[in-house]
């Protein structure tokens, strides 16, 4: 683990409670039952994978895990509990694909108080506007910007705050960073 990575694990893990929200790894373009169909590619196959073992090593693997209906975030998540293992529970929801931003939202304020590190795995820009909602404002200033142009496929943000997700209420989490699968090589 490099040593930037291992700063954002010490930083992330000060706080109670750990958010990450991730866009689903690489998908085809086109599925052939339509975009909830569209699956994922060989790239996104080992971006998922990528991804988990890096949260394994940083300490940060989920208890909990809210997963989009769509198939290309539930190949996702699949690929992932290779990693974790039994670990984590996981909650497949439709609404994450069918509302986005609002769903999230209902994911937090309905997670068990304790639930220390939840993953939520769903689709742009609903991951990037909700990152940005959620960030207060003296959050990471080069994740916050990044934030503008969207995230690309895979990538992780990780907030935290000391409040159960319960209680979280816009600009409440401390944005520490946004991961693309890169940075867990």
């Amino acid at each position: 683990m490099t040593d930037s990575l291992k700063k954002i694990s010490k930083r992330a893990r000060e706080y109670q409670h750990v958010l990450m929200i991730m866009r689903h790894a690489k998908a085809e373009s086109a599925g052939t039952g339509g975009d909830s169909d569209r699956e994922l590619t060989d790239k996104g196959l080992k971006q998922a994978k990528r991804v988990a073992k890096g949260l394994v090593a940083m300490k940060l693997m989920p208890d909990a895990i809210v997963c989009s209906g769509a198939v290309r975030a539930r190949q996702t998540v699949a690929r992932m509990v290779k990693v974790f293992g039994d670990g984590p529970s996981v909650d497949y929801r439709q609404s994450l694909y069918e509302s986005g931003r609002s769903a999230m939202w209902e994911e937090l304020s309905a997670a068990n108080d304790a639930t220390e590190r939840l993953l939520i795995v769903g689709h742009e820009p609903s991951v990037s506007m909700t990152v940005g909602s959620m960030a207060a404002r003296d959050s990471d200033s080069a994740a916050l910007a990044l934030l503008s142009v969207g995230v690309s496929s895979a990538t992780v943000a990780i907030l935290a705050s000391d409040k159960p997700f319960s209680e979280w209420t816009e600009h409440d989490a401390r944005l520490i960073a946004l991961l693309s699968p890169k940075e867990f090589s």
